[in-house]
């Protein structure tokens, strides 16, 4: 099958998806309404999300052997440093306040909110930063989770993530700043299922198995089990965010949209007949969590615009790499004695001069955007949190 009838298949998936069908309404186009417009005065963040929000649920998965008390050269998916932290610790910290995980562990022990132990009250309360590296919207196996044995990542989805909020602070206080940034891993997996059925269409074209049209309309029903499985994810996290945090108390609810993928070193390693539609899936999510949050009392950050401008314009942001992922996937390798061979930056250490340093050579956590195929160095988080503390000013929240 040639790039053409693929790319005219894409296209008519894409037509569908923004005609919104049969429906009248035009889906996305509404918007929330009703939030507040004063200053907070905040005590928590409350982070309910992924690896991009992820303060360290992982940690125990590297841990350096033979270290006691243990020593940890990762945990969180960025440059980890002593200074490698993530956009919401930032934005925690420019308020005065602090953010820890609220559950931690691997391979299927965990522990609820280990900071609570601490005989400092200000820590002790600090475990609200709820995001998973891998976690769904609502499918408790996410990226990286092995359902059969509950081995490798936790990966609580997000409903889950808000019921223990609950089950410990029964209600949302209106000093907590909330912060609802999710479906990214929804993105690979539904994209991940286009990708394994694409091929084998493609697979069946050339051996002759199925004409190009059959091959069309299958790459066609695809994409839209893939769109429908964004929508639902979509309208999902819309509903968490009215009946469980709205409707439990939660005053200052910021939700974020997905972001572009595709402007990713993982988005340029996608076959340029199929970014599109990696694209579209973000779109689609985005699209429908608009749509369904229309007049609620929350504010919706535009993180897919957000990032395709700080993605065109790196030199404005100080980025003079944002191609290149700043972790060495064969050092990292050799570190973890050939456990991780992506390249993850859950296992990456910027610590200059650490036996267990996994920057390549030249890379610049400050300067550099990516660290892996997908997720932001030092300097891409500080990118995002400066971004998102200055749409919370302009809610008139900070």
């Amino acid at each position: 099958m040639s790039k053409k009838t693929w790319g005219m298949s894409i296209v008519a998936a894409l037509l569908l998806a923004a005609c919104g069908g049969s429906d009248p309404d035009v889906p996305g186009s509404g918007s929330p309404a009703g939030a507040p417009t004063t200053k907070g005065s905040f005590r928590a963040v409350v982070s309910f999300g992924d690896s991009l929000s992820d303060v360290g649920a992982y940690t125990p998965a590297t841990v350096v052997p033979g270290t006691n008390p243990p020593v940890y050269f990762g945990g969180k998916f960025t440059t980890n440093s002593a200074t490698g932290t993530v956009w919401v610790e930032n934005l925690a910290g420019s308020l005065g306040l602090l953010v820890t995980p609220a559950e931690v562990g691997f391979n299927g022990k965990s522990a609820l909110c280990p900071s609570a132990a601490s005989p400092n009250p200000v820590v002790a309360a600090s475990c609200t930063g709820y995001g998973q590296g891998g976690s769904r919207v609502t499918d408790p196996n996410g990226i990286g989770h092995d359902p059969a044995t509950g081995n490798g990542a936790l990966t609580v989805p997000m409903v889950k993530q808000i019921a223990n909020h609950l089950a410990r602070f029964a209600t949302f206080k209106d000093s907590d700043l909330i912060l609802v940034y999710g479906g990214n891993n929804d993105v690979f997996t539904q994209f991940g299922g286009f990708a394994a059925s694409a091929a084998k269409i493609q697979a069946d074209a050339a051996a002759g198995k199925i004409t190009a049209d059959q091959a069309n309309a299958l790459l066609f029903d695809a994409q839209a089990t893939a769109q429908a499985g964004m929508k639902t994810a979509a309208l999902e996290l819309a509903g968490y965010v009215s009946t469980q945090i709205l409707a439990k108390g939660g005053k200052y609810v910021a939700v974020m949209t997905l972001s572009d993928i595709a402007d990713s070193p993982f988005g340029s390693s996608v076959p340029a007949s199929a970014r599109p539609v990696l694209s579209n899936l973000s779109q689609i999510f985005n699209l429908w969590l608009r749509d369904s949050l229309t007049g609620q009392p929350v504010q919706l950050i535009d993180t897919f615009a957000l990032f395709k401008e700080a993605y065109a314009n790196p030199a404005k942001y100080g980025i003079t790499n944002n191609t290149t992922p700043a972790c060495d996937a064969a050092k990292i390798k050799a570190i973890t004695g050939g456990a991780v061979t992506d390249g993850s930056s859950l296992f990456c250490n910027s610590t200059a001069g650490a036996p267990f340093n996994g920057l390549a050579s030249g890379a610049n956590v400050t300067t550099w955007q990516f660290a892996d195929g997908v997720h932001p160095t030092t300097g891409g988080h500080k990118i995002i949190s400066d971004a998102f503390t200055a749409q919370l000013k302009s809610f008139g929240w900070l």
